[in-house]
């Protein structure tokens, strides 16, 4: 799974202008599956964000987790992470996971979320999403859990 992670003070997703998803401090992160993700890498990359160290402590340094801060974690799922983009003047997302898979790994990372963190909003699987967003540093980081 790739996922780009950026620190916010508050982050919205929207869907047919309906705000669906919101949060205030926290962890706005995109999310593409690929094909050989399983639903394990899904509680991976949670575990990795759930526990990743991007907030500061009392001496500003980036030493406190989300759980830490008791942020909010707004899920949004982006298939063109997968974008290839080194030929032509078209992305290629054929990196990316099938619509099928994709859409049920989708819905194994939201109810492992949902298990895991106390305050977590998502978007809509496919869905044409608008997202808007504070970023707080700015902080912005690709991961990626094979």
């Amino acid at each position: 799974m790739k996922a780009l992670l950026q620190r916010v003070t508050q982050a919205e997703v929207r869907v047919d202008g309906l705000v669906v998803g919101a949060i205030g401090r926290g962890l706005l992160v995109l999310v593409c599956a690929e094909p050989s993700d399983t639903p394990e890498t899904g509680r991976r990359l949670l575990a990795k964000l759930l526990k990743l160290r991007v907030f500061a402590d009392e001496a500003g340094k980036m030493n406190r987790s989300l759980q830490d801060v008791a942020g909010g974690l707004l899920l949004v799922s982006q298939f063109t992470l997968a974008a290839d983009t080194r030929g032509g003047t078209r992305p290629s997302f054929s990196a990316a996971a099938p619509p099928a898979q994709a859409r049920s790994l989708w819905d194994a990372l939201v109810a492992d979320a949902r298990e895991l963190h106390p305050q977590v909003a998502f978007g809509v699987f496919a869905a044409d999403m608008q997202v808007s967003l504070v970023n707080d540093g700015p902080v912005t980081l690709p991961l990626a859990v094979d």
